[in-house]
């Protein structure tokens, strides 16, 4: 186990494309974080959180990352000018990205407008993220809590000082009227908007 203490570390990078999982902040919470490319490394993710039918965010550099990834090009296309910001939109998925989506057919999805994540990812390609807290718990606001979270079962910690100010994303549904708000978090998005 490692403590990087810069986002851009090479070896960092090197650990995410080796299938490791680890925790670091993100544009908002700190969160237990794996390449959505490896369902090795993404099932590993959702053992350590305890999760099972309920799928992690996956964040990524851009729109085209996404489409890359797998995920259908025009329901991006959709919501793609609400980006970057930190809002994670819930899209439909098919079973080719089931390691994604747990069998629930469809998980949430942003692009990151924090220009040291955005330089991570572009690296690694799109990270699935959870917050780094266990179920029931307060999320993390420094990598000491996180550590006591889940201590040694992770392959690094970046350390981002502590961000306990921060607000987690907000969570909205893309559906056939447009976005549906679930959860009001860091970007405020008007109950009448339409995708």
């Amino acid at each position: 186990m490692h403590v990087f203490h810069s986002l851009t570390d090479l070896d960092l990078v090197t650990t995410m494309l080796n299938g490791g999982v680890g925790v670091l902040p993100t544009d908002t919470l700190y969160g237990l974080v794996a390449r959505a490319a490896s369902p090795t490394a993404v099932e590993r993710l959702y053992a350590l959180k305890r999760r099972n039918e309920k799928p992690g965010t996956t964040m990524a550099a851009s729109p085209e990352q996404l489409i890359d990834l797998g995920v259908d090009a025009d329901v991006v296309e959709r919501v793609a000018r609400h980006w970057p910001a930190p809002l994670s939109i819930v899209l439909p998925l098919d079973e080719s990205l089931h390691h994604l989506h747990q069998g629930v057919g469809e998980s949430p999805f942003r692009v990151i407008a924090d220009e040291n994540l955005h330089l991570l990812l572009q690296k690694t390609g799109p990270l699935v993220t959870s917050s780094a807290n266990q179920p029931g718990e307060p999320p993390a606001r420094s990598i000491a809590e996180a550590q006591a979270y889940f201590g040694e079962q992770v392959d690094f910690y970046v350390d981002g000082g502590d961000i306990g100010d921060r607000q987690p994303s907000t969570i909205a549904r893309l559906t056939d009227e447009g976005l549906e708000v679930l959860r009001q978090g860091a970007a405020y998005i008007n109950p009448e908007e339409r995708a």
